[in-house]
């Protein structure tokens, strides 16, 4: 089954992902979340996937999260759409396989998602 990798270049984790899955001869496509941005609604289905709220998907490491969000008290849905205008606050890689979806790492995490 081909997985969907929501994908950020500038991050090591999500090349690694797509190295392994590579290596491993498993069928992938890439979305590149930060040349093609998702919408609010691609945001909430992936979240269902994922079975996570938004509070579970955001960086809150990054700086722009740090300048900007820390602190503040938004909603899920103010959430989704902070997410939908400034991709690179999303967690990365993301693996989507039909109906289900995992945060990609660590990478033996990969391994038994791909795998089952």
């Amino acid at each position: 089954m081909l997985v969907k990798v929501l994908h950020n270049g500038n991050c090591s984790k999500s090349n690694a992902v797509l190295e392994y899955l590579d290596e491993n001869g498993v069928p992938f496509e890439i979305i590149n979340i930060v040349e093609e941005p998702l919408s609010p609604l691609e945001i909430k289905t992936v979240l269902k996937k994922l079975n996570q709220s938004v509070f579970d998907i955001i960086r809150k490491n990054e700086k722009l999260y740090l300048e900007k969000f820390a602190g503040k008290d938004f909603s899920e849905e103010e959430w989704i759409q902070i997410l939908a205008e400034n991709p690179s606050l999303i967690q990365r890689p993301i693996l989507i396989k039909g109906s289900v979806a995992m945060l990609g790492r660590p990478i033996e995490n990969v391994k038994y998602f791909i795998e089952k």
